[in-house]
């Protein structure tokens, strides 16, 4: 991956998680993952949760362009129904991205996901246009929920593997909080 680890952020910024590989991760569980990055800050006590936000990308076609991810070996973007990352907002007044199927650096500066993942809204045809839900890490933590249920075709067999790990249970319905994602970013 290029430039994991804390050197590829900014020299004094510390990550919330020691690298990449230290994270819980399943493809195509982005919103699990993000949870499960935030259980980890939470637990590991090293900044404050109040600090992290889950950030939901989607829009109402469920057709959202995201570059340099590793689904795609091309220059090209990957077309994603939704995705989730972690915002982190130091009280120092950095912010990063913690973004677990990105080719960018983990974590990587606010300005540079921007810039190299998700690009100008100008240079993207109205359809793929993104909406974002900014989601408090500590309110996720307490309300997310997921059954799976989206992972499922219609015969009931997976699109992709679960998680080894229980679905996650947090007493919120799926879906309420877009736990399930069928309108993550949607009023």
């Amino acid at each position: 991956m290029e430039g994991d680890g804390p050197s590829a952020a900014a020299p004094q910024y510390q990550p919330v998680c020691p690298t990449r590989d230290a994270c819980v991760y399943s493809s195509c569980y982005c919103e699990e993952n993000i949870w499960k990055l935030c259980e980890y800050i939470k637990t590991h006590n090293q900044y404050p949760l109040e600090e992290c936000y889950a950030v939901f990308i989607s829009n109402e076609k469920k057709m959202v362009p995201i570059w340099k991810q590793q689904a795609r070996s091309e220059n090209g973007p990957v077309i994603w129904d939704y995705h989730v990352v972690l915002l982190h907002v130091s009280r120092e007044g950095q912010s990063f991205i913690y973004d677990l199927d990105t080719i960018l650096p983990f974590p990587c500066p606010f300005n540079i996901y921007i810039e190299d993942a998700l690009k100008s809204d100008d240079d993207i045809h109205p359809q793929f246009r993104r909406k974002f839900r900014v989601v408090r890490a500590d309110s996720y933590l307490k309300n997310f929920a997921s059954d799976r249920s989206h992972m499922k075709d219609s015969s009931g067999n997976w699109r992709e593997p679960p998680p080894e790990y229980p679905c996650i249970e947090t007493g919120g319905e799926p879906g309420l909080l877009p736990g399930h994602c069928s309108d993550p970013c949607l009023p």
